[in-house]
């Protein structure tokens, strides 16, 4: 009986203590900051985790040795195209993202495809090859014709020397 009774008072506490807690969480979201603006909710992340490098570590070795960050690989035009896009924070270090010259590539080992971006008779390669600048997203498009590739497949790319493994397509 001492037992029950333990039990549902300790039920009550923890219910209470998790409604105080909501409670205090949108007092605090609601009270103007010292420098006299509100504080706002964190605005909804555009894409998943899984699509953006591991961990802080990958995104941080992205940025230091390519130049790059915001990676995302996305299945477009009705899963015809797979869109990898990135942010340039270093135009030096990914000017060989942006070179007309190197090819690139997007693999998917497991079923052996190397994807490769489509040449439109009037429109030329579907990439951005602009000179590199800080702050600028870049994007590029790879066919998909057969829609193999799918959200969820694991993929990798590779422009010359440069290579990111494993990424998710959204």
């Amino acid at each position: 009986m001492l037992l029950a009774g333990l039990l549902a008072g300790s039920i009550f506490f923890y219910s209470g203590l998790t409604q105080a807690a909501q409670v205090n969480n949108k007092t605090v979201a609601a009270q103007p900051t010292a420098a006299g603006s509100t504080v706002s909710p964190a605005p909804k992340a555009t894409t998943p985790a899984s699509a953006v490098a591991k961990s802080q570590r990958g995104a941080d070795f992205y940025r230091k040795r390519w130049g790059i960050d915001n990676v995302v690989v996305r299945a477009t035009a009705s899963g015809e195209l797979i869109r990898f896009s990135y942010r340039i924070v270093d135009a030096e270090k990914a000017a060989l993202i942006n070179d007309k010259s190197k090819s690139p590539y997007l693999i998917e080992e497991k079923m052996g495809l190397a994807l490769q971006i489509p040449a439109m008779e009037k429109v030329g390669q579907l990439r951005q090859t602009a000179k590199p600048e800080n702050g600028r997203e870049y994007w590029m498009a790879f066919s998909n014709k057969n829609k193999l590739i799918k959200p969820g497949s694991r993929v990798d790319i590779v422009i010359g020397n440069f290579r990111i493994n494993d990424l998710v397509v959204e």
